[in-house]
């Protein structure tokens, strides 16, 4: 939970009657987002009267989602007391299934991993995963010692399209399957909770908006690299999913390979086509974590793949800032940090060239929930569903 510095996040409640489910979850969002914090900065945040906001922190303190966390000195009189969420309130489980894997992540209410399991797996089929969820999910509770009646629901994020769009080598006939796939039915067995499903890039946003650098930035895009190449964009601390809901489809672009074929260019940046430079070397990997411990011919291998990603994702960017004007570009996925890392940087050197001609240009870093950013983001879809305000639009960052 970040602590109270130079800026609040600033959400706006109202006072009109029968409004009191909203001001509960801007209040409760307000918490989580700016504690340790006062009854007086939540008045002031949110635009409630000071009654209101007693009321609220009141009944939020008996229902265990907030807990008090010390006095605040310095002021005159009696020290307000601080109030900060309580992550062992709710819980939820995330869900994300792609082309070469299925994770499953338990999430408390302050955005932390209590439990995790993962399976390499080139395209699981729906039964897969229905099996992987059955014989996962109570081990998963039980690490976390907490019960299904404490969970909100499940969330599941997977790629659009994921049986049509054929990037990795050997995809088999029968992975059409998903296509007529029921996605919350292959988990309603195992636990009678609410499930949300999800594109995979919009669900890694969502997270980052909720937990992330979302909550520093307020327009920006955001690529997701998996074993295909996603993206998403967020405009006002809303999520932009444009007319029919598919906009952000970074991937289906084109560009052109190091032969100069001319590829979507999820074929030339994604893990599959890293896998592949590697495959081609002799070299076999089976895990994004394999690829840090690979020696120095793979690693000149993973850099020479890096700068080609940077070459093929800079003409992409260049009209994301020209046409969106995003305060920043985030990079999330699969690929360990150092190799994002690595992708920003090379895109920021290039992007110099540009500064002259471009009348903003927004900073690419790697996003704070790179690793499991779908899981993560899918298991915020039931916080969003119960507790969170839905109407993301009246926030805004404000000095304090």
């Amino acid at each position: 939970m970040s602590q109270a510095t130079g800026k609040h996040m600033q959400l706006s409640g109202t006072n009109l009657e029968r409004a009191g489910d909203h001001n509960q979850r801007v209040t409760l969002h307000a918490i989580r987002v700016n504690g340790p914090i006062t009854r007086a900065e939540l008045a002031r945040i949110t635009g409630l009267t000071a009654p209101a906001i007693a009321n609220i922190t009141k009944r939020l303190l008996v229902e265990n989602l907030i807990k008090e966390a010390g006095r605040r000195r310095g002021g005159r009189g009696q020290p307000a007391t601080k109030l900060v969420i309580n992550p062992d309130s709710w819980f939820s489980i995330g869900l994300n299934v792609d082309r070469d894997h299925v994770t499953m992540v338990v999430l408390d209410f302050e955005g932390r991993i209590r439990a995790r399991a993962t399976r390499e797996v080139s395209f699981p089929l729906p039964k897969d995963v229905e099996t992987f969820f059955a014989k996962g999910v109570d081990k998963l509770l039980a690490k976390v010692g907490i019960g299904s009646d404490r969970l909100l629901g499940i969330g599941v994020a997977l790629p659009d399209d994921m049986p049509r769009a054929a990037i990795l080598p050997n995809q088999p006939a029968n992975f059409g399957l998903w296509a007529s796939a029921d996605i919350p039915a292959l988990i309603n067995g195992a636990l009678d909770v609410p499930v949300f499903v999800e594109n995979d890039a919009a669900a890694a946003t969502m997270g980052e908006m909720q937990f992330g650098l979302g909550k520093q930035h307020q327009t920006f895009f955001y690529i997701l690299i998996t074993a295909a190449l996603g993206g998403s964009l967020v405009i006002d601390g809303n999520h932009f999913r444009g007319a029919t809901g598919r906009s952000g489809e970074l991937g289906l672009l084109r560009g052109r390979d190091a032969t100069g074929h001319e590829r979507q260019i999820q074929n030339i940046v994604s893990l599959s086509a890293l896998y592949s430079r590697l495959a081609a070397q002799g070299i076999t990997v089976s895990a994004p974590h394999e690829l840090t411990e690979l020696d120095d011919s793979g690693q000149a291998i993973i850099g020479a793949w890096v700068e080609a990603a940077a070459d093929t994702l800079l003409e992409p960017i260049v009209a994301i800032n020209c046409l969106v004007n995003p305060e920043t570009i985030l990079i999330g996925g699969r690929l360990p940090s150092r190799i994002v890392d690595q992708i920003a940087t090379r895109l920021n050197q290039r992007l110099v060239a540009y500064a002259a001609t471009i009348p903003t240009i927004a900073v690419v870093s790697r996003a704070a929930l790179s690793d499991d950013a779908p899981a993560v983001g899918a298991a915020i879809l039931p916080f969003s569903h119960r507790l969170l305000p839905t109407r993301t639009a009246l926030m805004k960052v404000a000095a304090s």
